[in-house]
């Protein structure tokens, strides 16, 4: 069983008890995250694609560790112009375990569908 998930403008592919790398989110060591954006889902037996289906799909994830990379140099240089700039990049990570891919029976209600109507408000 695996998912395809999009975080950060990227995709990973996880099944439960990997652990990856991902652009930082903002959330605090020791806690639990669920990620909604689900691209592919598969189970061994069926592959769901469709946006419909795959909105009854989420990946839980506990965050193990925030940090960030190594750090990498930017250099420009423009020959005979004495043109020349170093800087340097360190880009914050967040360290995920993949706990769960739970696949629900149906897709949860919009919020428009919860809020009564305002028709139904005044009688």
């Amino acid at each position: 069983m695996y998912a395809v998930i999009r975080t950060g403008s990227k995709q990973y592919r996880v099944a439960p008890g990997d652990v990856i790398t991902v652009e930082k989110l903002d959330v605090e060591e020791g806690k639990k995250h669920n990620f909604e954006d689900v691209v592919l889902y598969n189970d061994g037996e069926k592959v769901m694609v469709s946006p419909r289906e795959l909105a009854r799909v989420r990946v839980s994830a506990k965050v193990v560790a925030q940090g960030r990379s190594k750090k990498l140099i930017v250099y420009k240089y423009k020959p005979k112009k004495g043109y020349a700039r170093k800087k340097g990049h360190r880009q914050e990570l967040t360290r995920l375990e993949i706990e769960d891919i739970i696949v629900r029976k149906s897709a949860p209600r919009k919020a428009a569908e919860k809020a009564p109507s305002p028709a139904a408000e005044s009688a």
